[in-house]
């Protein structure tokens, strides 16, 4: 199946704030391409009118699922949802790595920690990810040394300048686990080790498209992922559960034009492939990164917090890479924890069912009242792709009356 191009028509209008705003502005000289505007409110107003349009048309209520954390910010962000069709639910999956990685990962970074002369290093969304009991920052409060980095190399960098033992908790979907794979593949020096929570995308989808029930009749993916993966990678799954996916990237154009791709697909009746990120994503993706991917890391079955079991859904280091793996270089007794009953708020917290897609963050009692960004209680209230935590800062679904949705711009601003 064919990925298919939508086009993006040129405005000269020009959002607030747009840095090319002087080359839309001025005649474009020889040789110069027009300026791309992402955020234009015309264009978001016509796209939004096409969805409004399309579900007249199918006449009755329709459900989507974007798997991206990076899509669910642009959405709130921009006040997308004050445009969509009443009828129209997009609904955000398991798209955020941090929020999805096991309570048992968690535990195992905790008490790589608390060893002596080892010290972590990892993104700075997972230092309050609960575990079973503590979190990266209850042992950094009790003495546990973490480095809070922004990739893989800068965690390189800290073991080379020390004489402890440095542990990367690596986190994050494919796009990031190209990243650690690289520079596995450029050789670390001795003290360093990954404890890999990489996860992979796709086969995650396949366990939503299964559930009971389901409502989900299409899926948005996620424009970054695709660029490594290629579109492709979606065709097999298509085929097997007869549901549309729309690659989509992230400025708000961008989604709304996925969207309005999406609903065409579902008022038609048609199961395929479409690419609305061009620019981006190609059907093979980039096969030089997928090379890397797949000569360090092998997919394997694997428990996502609040999800299910994933057959291949996480990416383990191979053998041949045992050097600098941290659960073979370290022994990590989680028996240890076994004795200690999570704390009870954490038996009220839905975050399972609102990455599956199942309930939203004003579902549960928790949000906004026990559990904020400055106390989670849940995991998805941590990273700043968990929808509790979007919904925090940005508000989630907008009741405006007809006639005063502004413009993404206009809700940015």
């Amino acid at each position: 199946m064919s990925g298919a191009r939508t086009s993006r028509p040129q405005s000269s209008g020009v959002p607030p704030g747009d840095q090319t705003g002087d080359r839309a502005r001025r005649p474009l000289a020889a040789g110069e391409t027009p300026a791309l505007q992402f955020r234009n409110p015309e264009l978001a107003r016509a796209l939004a009118h096409q969805l409004e349009t399309l579900m007249k048309e199918i006449g009755r209520e329709v459900s989507v699922m974007h798997v991206c954390g990076s899509h669910e910010q642009a959405i709130a962000k921009f006040g997308l949802r004050s445009l969509f069709p009443k009828k129209l639910n997009v609904i955000m999956g398991p798209g955020c790595p941090v929020c999805v990685t096991d309570v048992p990962e968690v535990d195992e970074g905790v008490l790589l920690a608390e060893q002596p002369n080892v010290e972590i290093a990892t993104y700075g969304d997972m230092l309050k990810v609960p575990g079973t009991v503590r979190s990266l920052a209850d042992a950094q409060a009790a003495g546990a040394k973490i480095h809070i980095v922004y990739g893989p190399s800068q965690a390189v960098e800290i073991a080379r300048k020390s004489d402890k033992e440095i542990v990367f908790f690596a986190t994050g979907f494919e796009t990031t686990a190209v990243a650690t794979a690289a520079i596995l593949i450029a050789g670390p020096p001795d003290n360093f080790s990954i404890l890999s929570a990489h996860k992979y995308i796709p086969p995650v989808m396949e366990i939503v498209a299964e559930m009971p029930d389901t409502k989900i009749e299409g899926f948005l993916a996620a424009g970054h992922a695709a660029a490594i993966t290629g579109y492709g990678v979606f065709e097999e799954f298509v085929e097997r559960h007869a549901q549309p996916v729309v690659v989509a990237g992230f400025e708000p154009l961008d989604i709304l034009a996925g969207l309005v791709e999406l609903v065409k697909l579902v008022r038609d009746g048609e199961r395929k492939v479409v690419n609305t990120f061009p620019r981006c994503v190609s059907r093979e993706g980039n096969l030089a990164a997928q090379e890397q991917l797949w000569k360090v890391f092998r997919p394997c079955g694997g428990r996502w917090r609040g999800i299910a079991h994933v057959p291949n859904g996480n990416l383990r280091l191979r053998d041949e890479f045992a050097k600098w793996d941290a659960r073979k270089r370290f022994t990590i007794d989680l028996r240890s924890l076994w004795d200690f009953a999570p704390p009870q708020l954490a038996n009220q917290c839905i975050c399972g069912d609102i990455m599956a897609g199942i309930r939203n963050p004003v579902d549960c009692r928790l949000f906004n009242k026990e559990c904020l960004p400055e106390t989670p209680v849940g995991a998805c209230m941590v990273s700043n792709e968990g929808t509790c935590k979007i919904w925090h800062l940005y508000g989630g679904i907008p009741d405006l009356g007809v006639g005063q949705a502004p413009s993404p711009v206009e809700v940015a601003s």
